[in-house]
C-alpha cells in the first residue's frame, strides 16, 4: 500500500473516532471507537502493514518527547500546589490501584500482565507506549496488544464511576447551598493566568514572532535536551519522565508558551503521531487473542477499583473530601481531559435549576477534576509507568 494511501486510511478512521466521541459526548471515546475499527479492520481486509506502509512509526516515536514537553507546558506549579489536597487524593489512588493490581492481580492473570496493565489503567496514552515497549523488548508481543485494548476501554469504566460519584456529590453541594449551610464566597482560590509564567527568567516573545517554526523549534529544543540529559545519566530515568519535567520548568521560566503546540497549530499533528505506536500492536490481535485477553482484562479492571476505593473512603476521614469526590478524583486517571471537562459539565446541568447553582458547582467541582486528569494522565501516570518498566 502506498505511503499516503496508508496515512489516508488511518486518518479517515482517527476521523471517525472523533466524530463518535463528539456525538456520544465521549461515551464512546475517541480511542475507544478508533481502537476497534483498526481491531475489526485488520480482520476483515485493512492490511496488517498498515503502519508499515504509512512510513511515519519511526518518525512517531521522536515526536513523544516533543509531546511530553508540551504536556510540561499544560498546568502550573502554583495551580498544583493551591489543590494539594485533590493532588494527592489523584497520586494516592495510582499508587493504590498499582499495589493491588501488583499484589492482588499477579497471582490471578500473572505478573506480566498485572505489570504491564497498570501503565493503561493509571494513565493515558504515553504510560501505556512505555509498558508496551518494555514488553516488545521482552518479547512479550501480546502483552502489548493487552495494553492497547485496556488502553481502548479504560473509558468505558471511568466515566460511568466519575458521573455518578459526582452526581452525588453535587447533590450533597447543592443541598447545603440551597440550606445555606455553605455559601457561594466558600470556593477554592481562582487559579492563576497561565500566559504569565511563574517565574520570568527569559523575556517573553513576541507574538509577532510566535510562528509555528519558531515555537517548534523551541519545543524540538527543549525535547532534545531531555533526551540528551537521559542519556548522560544512562536513561535511568525515563527519557519520557525527563521531557516532562523540562517541558515544566521551560514553561514556569517563560522559554516556552502556555499550551505551546496549541499556538504553533501542531497539537493535533503531534497526537496523529503519538498514537501510531499504540494502535500498531493491534495488527497481530487475532480474534482468538482478543478472547483470550477478555478475562485478564475484566480481573485487571475489576482488581484497580479496589484499590481506588479503598483510597476514596481513606481520604474522606483525613482530608474532608467526601468519598464520592475522592473516587471521582482517581477514576480521572482512566479518561482524563476532555473527558474530565465533559463529565463535569454534564453532571452540573443536570443538578443545576438556575445560573447561580450552576457557577456555585463549577467552583466546587471543575477545578478539581481537572487537576486531578492532569496529575494523574499527564504527570504521575508516566512516572509510574518508567518505574514500572524496571520490573518487567
Amino acid at each position: 500500500m502506498p505511503a499516503l494511501t496508508a496515512i489516508l486510511v488511518i486518518a479517515i478512521i482517527y476521523a471517525i473516532g472523533d466524530y463518535v466521541s463528539h456525538k456520544t459526548k465521549a461515551i464512546f471515546s475517541m480511542m475507544f471507537t478508533s481502537g476497534l475499527l483498526f481491531l475489526v479492520g485488520f480482520w476483515v481486509g485493512i492490511p496488517k502493514t498498515l503502519f508499515d506502509d504509512s512510513k511515519i512509526a519511526p518518525v512517531a516515536m521522536a515526536f513523544i518527547s516533543m509531546l511530553m514537553v508540551y504536556m510540561g507546558s499544560l498546568m502550573k506549579i502554583k495551580d498544583l500546589k493551591d489543590e494539594w489536597r485533590t493532588v494527592l487524593v489523584a497520586i494516592s489512588a495510582l499508587i493504590a490501584l498499582s499495589a493491588t493490581l501488583y499484589f492482588i492481580g499477579t497471582p490471578l492473570i500473572g505478573r506480566e500482565q498485572a505489570l504491564t496493565a497498570i501503565g493503561p489503567i493509571s494513565g493515558g496514552v504515553v504510560a501505556t507506549l512505555i509498558v508496551s515497549e518494555a514488553a516488545k523488548a521482552k518479547g512479550l508481543e501480546a502483552l502489548t496488544v493487552f495494553a492497547t485494548l485496556l488502553l481502548v476501554l479504560q473509558s468505558f469504566i471511568g466515566l460511568p464511576i466519575a458521573s455518578f460519584c459526582l452526581k452525588r456529590e453535587g447533590k450533597r453541594l447543592l443541598a447545603g447551598f440551597r440550606s445555606g449551610a455553605i455559601v457561594e464566597n466558600q470556593v477554592a482560590k481562582k487559579a492563576s493566568d497561565p500566559e504569565v509564567p511563574t517565574w520570568r527568567l527569559i523575556p517573553a516573545l513576541p507574538k509577532a514572532l510566535q510562528t509555528p517554526f519558531i515555537l517548534l523549534a523551541k519545543t524540538l529544543f527543549v525535547a532534545w535536551l531531555s533526551v540528551s540529559a537521559a542519556g548522560l545519566i544512562g536513561n535511568v530515568i525515563h527519557p519520557f519522565i525527563v521531557a516532562l519535567f523540562f517541558g515544566i520548568i521551560a514553561y514556569e521560566v517563560g522559554f516556552i508558551e502556555y499550551k505551546v503546540l496549541d499556538k504553533a497549530n501542531s497539537a493535533g499533528l503531534a497526537m496523529f503521531f503519538l498514537l501510531v505506536p499504540i494502535f500498531i500492536s493491534l495488527s497481530k490481535a487475532t480474534p482468538e487473542l482478543v478472547v483470550s485477553l477478555l478475562i485478564p482484562m475484566l480481573l485487571a479492571f475489576a482488581i484497580s477499583l479496589i484499590g481506588m476505593v479503598a483510597v476514596a473512603l481513606l481520604f474522606s476521614k483525613l482530608l474532608g473530601y467526601s468519598w464520592e469526590l475522592s473516587l471521582a478524583i482517581g477514576s480521572t486517571c482512566l479518561f482524563g481531559f476532555p473527558g474530565t471537562y465533559i463529565i463535569s459539565q454534564e453532571v452540573v446541568n443536570s443538578l443545576s435549576q438556575n445560573d447561580g447553582e450552576k457557577q456555585f458547582l463549577l467552583k466546587r467541582i471543575l477545578p478539581k477534576m481537572l487537576i486531578a486528569g492532569f496529575t494523574t494522565v499527564t504527570v504521575a501516570s508516566v512516572i509510574l509507568a518508567g518505574f514500572i518498566v524496571k520490573m518487567f
